[in-house]
């Protein structure tokens, strides 16, 4: 199990139970009920923005997001965050980009928050430490366990090749996106 690393021995031990008795996948199935319908990189950017505007107001706005079939979890990556800097008259202008592998398309909306703040928190503290963890924890209280769960959905997926969501669109979704009174979108989910 390469995807619980740092975790200790019991926590190992209780993953290892849940997949030898083929549990672990309906677990998640069970926590994590439903998918979204962010699949464009423009309602991606939107909601990505929207997290921005709620919670990091002074960050600046990244110029660019947009999902990314190039990034592979073999890299060790979900997302990535990028400062480019050009020259543009004379000037110098930097701007932020956020890449979110694709494979969230079709996972449920916490999976695609979770790494969406986790990359928004790049936009303020560039490195894995106590502060930008904080930042992570004032956007999605969760963010931790959300993590975890991530990391054992790619665990079971990569020991028995099934993918816990169906992919495929439910019927009653709702998509609604109210900017005016400063509301996080209702991306939905699934019905």
């Amino acid at each position: 199990m390469i995807y619980p690393v740092g975790y200790s021995e019991e926590i190992k031990e209780k993953v290892a139970a849940l997949i030898s008795q083929n549990r672990l996948g309906p677990l998640l199935r069970q926590q994590y009920t439903g998918l979204h319908q962010i699949r464009s990189d423009k309602v991606l950017y939107d909601y990505t923005i929207d997290l921005k505007g709620n919670y990091l107001k002074s960050a600046p706005i990244p110029s660019k997001v947009h999902f990314d079939s190039d990034i592979r979890v073999i890299k060790r990556a979900l997302g990535s965050h990028t400062a480019i800097s050009r020259v543009q008259g004379g000037n110098l202008k930097a701007k932020n980009e956020i890449r979110i592998a694709s494979m969230f398309k079709a996972l449920p909306i916490a999976f695609l928050k979770m790494i969406a703040v986790h990359e928004l928190a790049h936009l303020k503290e560039k490195d894995h430490n106590k502060a930008f963890y904080s930042l992570c924890l004032s956007m999605e209280p969760d963010y931790h366990q959300i993590e975890f769960d991530l990391r054992m959905y790619l665990t079971h997926v990569d020991l028995t090749g099934e993918l816990v969501w169906d992919s495929q669109p439910y019927a009653g979704l709702t998509l609604s996106i109210n900017r005016q009174y400063g509301l996080i979108a209702d991306y939905g989910t699934f019905v």
